[in-house]
């Protein structure tokens, strides 16, 4: 078998073959349906034809019975025998048509005669003697279905006769029964050309779906860059736009995941190699082997938060990450002084503002993105630098932010600081004491909320950091908030309010 029959043998083995499949079998039962109607209208249409025929010959009959023998120049009256001798020579039947004049169950006219003798046995004829009133019926004969009409005739009180007429129905029902035939022929050749055109037209319509089969077998956890070319607008070029999308995100997130173990890899070799080091040299001296061990206990503390950082944005994505509680926001803000001042002692700490507002939220998870901006501040202002921070309401939202004099944060960095072990452009003049999961936390936090992060940084004024929480916070909700950086002013933060009274310096 070459290839190209097993490409169609797995063909029809798949969708192509289930949908031509069931082309096919409805195609073929609507033309059984089509032809058994057709059948049954042609039949009736028969029926009704050879009825009116009938009817048409005995009303003809009635029409005359009043009338005068032409031969004689007498009126009928009573003589039936020549009223039904001189209808029937006189009358010129259709085809497959008899007439028949019957008087003591004897045949004293018919037309056509051979036909009618050859029809006429016995037994019919005493059934049409004993009839009592009009009366149809159909007879088997030798040329075939017979549907007759007889019709009893009564004249005065002695003579009693019987006018029956016929029509041969067998050859007209076979004529209808070779046209079906015929019909059903022509159907089933219009149905093997649909069938292929249909075989043909699904292969055109699932090729995109072949192609989508073929680029994910090309795909690989190391390259995701190949894509599908859009060609249409209806439901396959969507699915195929979608596929692309998915490919799109799918390559997003493995480069994010090769770079976060990369980074996780960097980041816990270092202590893994300064641990072990140490270690292998440990020292006799007593004094110089606490030294050690002090070392290598704060490199293991450092992997340490390294790994609950990392774990706790795991947990970023549960449903139980948050317990939400109603959150007095002045409260809050109030309880950073202390952290703040632990943080750096020789920072200049201010709370600009206090929002005087209860909110539903996590205040464990709000204050730890709080503590987390404050440390990031401090790492990006010198001795005496100032730090303000403190929360405020606008738009149904309330703003806990944190302002610092320091450089600022460079427009190419705003949204990689952000990331897992995000770093900015200036990590060689600025000392870097934190995992670099810290403002990745925060943003987790502020999306768990169903808030976001956003960030003012006008060049060479320092930076402000604002997680933004909405009033009424859902946990149900399904918006996903987004990392927000912006050059435009957000907040009326600390650093561009004039009027020093209303801030708060802290010892």
């Amino acid at each position: 078998m070459t290839e190209w029959w097993r490409a169609q043998v797995r063909a029809f083995r798949g969708i192509r073959g289930r949908v031509l499949i069931w082309f096919v079998g409805l195609f073929a039962v609507l033309l059984v349906v089509g032809l058994v109607t057709v059948r049954q209208v042609l039949l009736v249409r028969l029926d009704d034809e050879v009825e009116t025929a009938l009817t048409q010959e005995v009303e003809e009959l009635r029409l005359l019975s009043p009338g005068v023998n032409p031969t004689t120049g007498e009126p009928f009256g009573d003589d039936v025998t020549s009223l039904f001798q001189v209808f029937v020579e006189r009358n010129i039947p259709g085809q497959g048509e008899i007439l028949f004049g019957l008087t003591d169950g004897q045949v004293v006219a018919a037309n056509p005669l051979t036909l009618a003798r050859s029809v006429a046995d016995a037994e019919l004829l005493s059934t049409w003697e004993t009839v009592p009133r009009p009366t149809w019926g159909e007879t088997a004969t030798d040329q075939g279905t017979m549907r007759w009409l007889a019709v009893p005739v009564v004249t005065g009180e002695q003579d009693r006769g019987v006018f029956a007429v016929a029509q041969l129905i067998g050859p007209q029902r076979d004529d209808i029964n070779q046209e079906i035939q015929v019909l059903a022929v022509v159907l089933f050749i219009v149905l093997v050309l649909a069938s292929v055109l249909g075989w043909l037209a699904a292969g055109r319509v699932l090729e995109p779906l072949r192609r989508v089969t073929s680029t994910a077998r090309e795909i690989s956890d190391e390259d995701l860059s190949a894509r599908i070319p859009v060609e249409s607008d209806d439901e396959v070029g969507e699915l195929t736009r979608t596929f692309n999308d998915m490919l799109e995100r799918l390559d997003e997130a493995f480069s994010g995941q090769r770079t976060f173990f990369n980074d996780l890899g960097h980041e816990l070799r270092t202590p893994i190699t300064i641990v072990r080091g140490h270690l292998e040299l440990l020292p006799d001296d007593p004094a110089e082997r606490a030294d050690v061990v002090a070392v290598c206990l704060d490199e293991l503390d450092r992997m340490a938060r390294y790994v609950a950082d990392l774990v706790l944005l795991a947990k970023s994505q549960r449903p139980d990450f948050l317990e939400v509680r109603p959150v007095d926001i002045a409260e809050l803000t109030d309880g950073l002084e202390a952290r703040a001042v632990a943080i750096e002692p020789d920072r200049r700490w201010r709370i600009a503002r206090v929002a005087p507002v209860v909110v539903d939220a996590d205040p464990d998870r709000l204050t730890q993105a709080m503590v987390n901006l404050l440390a990031n501040a401090a790492q990006h202002t010198g001795p005496g630098g100032e730090i303000r921070f403190g929360s405020e309401v606008g738009d149904g939202e309330v703003h806990l932010f944190v302002t610092d004099d320091g450089p600022g944060v460079a427009p190419e960095d705003r949204r990689t600081i952000f990331e897992r072990f995000g770093r900015g452009s200036d990590t060689a003049t600025h000392r870097r004491e934190g995992s670099g999961l810290g403002l990745a936390i925060v943003a987790a936090i502020a999306e768990a909320h169903r808030g976001e992060v956003r960030l003012d940084s006008p060049p060479g004024q320092g930076a402000t950091f604002s997680i933004v929480v909405p009033f009424e916070y859902g946990a149900d909700d399904d918006v996903g908030p987004q990392v927000v950086t912006t050059n435009s002013v957000v907040l009326d933060t600390p650093h561009q309010v004039d009027d020093e009274t209303e801030e708060i310096p802290l010892p």
